[in-house]
This record gives structure tokens, sequence and C-alpha cells, in this order.
């Protein structure tokens, strides 16, 4: 399937009937406004290292680093966006894979911000495939949706049953600080995540989807008195799962809490789901690092360096 036929896979969702404009400045997905990004890491010579690297602006991965102490053998990835953002009309597709045993984190190098738009919307389309014991984090920084932005993204999995996958999407509700009708301002959200087994046995499909105007943002049991959320799934073998899932406290303090977070498990024992709220973006990052720190550990045998993390 070729990069704009995946990418028209999003065109049709029911969500985005009312944003089919054409923007004024530059068609949707024209020459420019499509990034391309392929990332492919294989063991070669008992080391684990990106072999494959296919980058069409305005993403851009420059090398893998091995600089975590706490895992040295782990090359790191961030994604550079060069575009300053994203705008109304772009299309960005991209593919992650990690071969069999290889290990990996993708992460980007600052916060996602989704622009203001008055014609089109924003969509990504990715894939994540992990082959027999392949290990790999895949957490990106915080998806900012600016009042009036309208923002798609489909992320299909494929998993090996012994293989880890840690993947989060952290969202924040605007410019909280900027204005004050930014908070929820956005006109769309909706992020899309499937998981599979390489043999095509379907596992789960999650998706989440805040439109212009939805009262249900401010209940009690979704957002009220929250401005930063996040959603990580770990897909990984039951055994481990239980063992993460035993150790993870649930975070809940009965007056005025500073975030809230707790751990269920994925359906057909696909591993787990973590689920954060939080007044302030750090008081995600605190709950997402701590379930992080668990992962690794019961994975890898690995812990994650004091300094590490959203600095």
């Amino acid at each position: 399937m070729t990069l704009h036929e995946r990418l028209g896979r999003l065109d049709g969702a029911r969500e985005l009937r009312d944003f089919h404009t054409q923007p004024a400045q530059m068609r949707a997905a024209a020459h420019g406004k499509v990034g391309e990004l392929r990332l492919g890491f294989s063991m070669r010579n008992g080391r684990s290292i990106l072999h494959d690297l296919y980058r069409m602006a305005p993403l851009l991965v420059q090398q893998a680093l091995y600089w975590d102490e706490a895992m040295p053998e782990l090359p790191i990835c961030a994604i550079i966006s060069v575009g300053g953002g994203i705008l109304q009309g772009d299309r960005y597709k991209i593919d992650i894979s990690v071969g069999e045993g290889a290990c990996a984190q993708v992460t980007s190098q600052s916060a996602n911000r989704v622009h203001q738009m008055d014609a089109n919307y924003a969509s990504q389309y990715q894939t994540v495939t992990l082959e027999a014991g392949a290990y790999l984090e895949y957490l990106p920084d915080f998806t900012i949706a600016y009042r009036g932005s309208r923002y798609i993204n489909q992320t299909d999995v494929v998993v090996a049953e012994d293989a880890t996958l840690l993947y989060g999407e952290m969202i924040l509700a605007g410019r909280k600080h900027h204005h004050v009708d930014e908070r929820f301002g956005l006109d769309l959200l909706s992020m899309t995540v499937s998981v599979r087994r390489p043999d095509g046995r379907k596992l789960f499909t999650e998706k989440f989807l805040v439109e212009k105007g939805d009262p249900t943002v401010d209940f009690a049991a979704v957002m009220r008195g929250f401005d930063a959320f996040a959603n990580v799934i770990c897909l990984t073998p039951p055994e481990i799962a239980t063992r993460i899932k035993e150790r993870f406290a649930t975070n809940f303090e009965a007056e005025s809490p500073r975030a809230i977070s707790g751990v269920s498990r994925l359906p057909n024992a696909a591993g787990l789901m973590l689920r954060v709220v939080g007044v302030e973006s750090y008081d995600v990052r605190n709950e997402v690092r701590r379930f992080w720190r668990i992962v690794r550990e019961e994975v890898r045998g690995r812990t994650l360096p004091e300094e590490f993390l959203w600095r």
C-alpha cells in the first residue's frame, strides 16, 4: 500500500465529515505537507542497531544514540519535526519495526503542537511491528491540541506473543495558560490503536474521540479538574503483565489530587493499559515514568536513570 493510499484510509472517518474544505494557502497533502518516516531496528553482531532509516521532511531522525547509562545497549531515536508543529492539510506516516531479539526506544524531540485550523484537518498514520523477543519503548512527548485544531491519528500494531511494546499517548488540552477558551477548545481529536498478532488474529481496538462542545469532557469521571491525560499500553506476555500489575499501585488521593492513575488488563491477555489524568503535564509524566520504570525492570531487568525523561 502506497503512502497516499495509507493516509487516504483516514479520509473516510465519520468524524472528519465536516472538515474536507481545502486550505486557501496550499491544498491538503500537497508537496511539502506530507511527512514520512521509516525506522527499522535489528540485531547485528550481537548489538541492536538502526539498520533502516528513511525520512521525508518535515519528519526527521538523524541517527540512533546510545546514551542511556542504565541500558547502554538500547538505540534511542528522537523524532524531529522541522515544520514547527502540525498545520491544516498536513499528512504524516510513521513506520517502526523491531526485528527478532532487538530493542529500541523512539521518542520525540519536543511536544507535538497541533495548530489552529480554519480548513481541512491534519492526520497521522502509524505502523509498529515487533518480531519474536523484540522490545520497544515508543513514548513521544505531549500532543498539544490548540484551539480550533483538528487532528486524527491511527496506529496499527503487529506484535509477537513474546515481544513487549510500551506505547504511550499523552495529551494536553490546549495552551491552558495562553487563552481562557483554549482548554478543550479543539474542533476534533481522534486517536485509535489497533493490535493484532503476526498471524492476523485481532487482539483489540481502542479509540478515544473528543469533539467540539462535547459536554462529557467535564464530567466528574472524565476530565473535571484536570487538563492533561495519558493513555499507555504495555503489550507483553501474561506472566510479565501480572508482575507489573502487582507492583503498580493505583494513585488516588481523596482530596485535591494532582494526578489519578490506574492499570487495567487488556483483552485477549494482550497486556496492560495505564490511564492517567493530571492537573499539569509534569503530574502525568511522573505517573507514566513510574509505570515505565516497572515495565523496564520486569521485562529487561534494567531500570531508568534518575535524571531520565522529559527534563
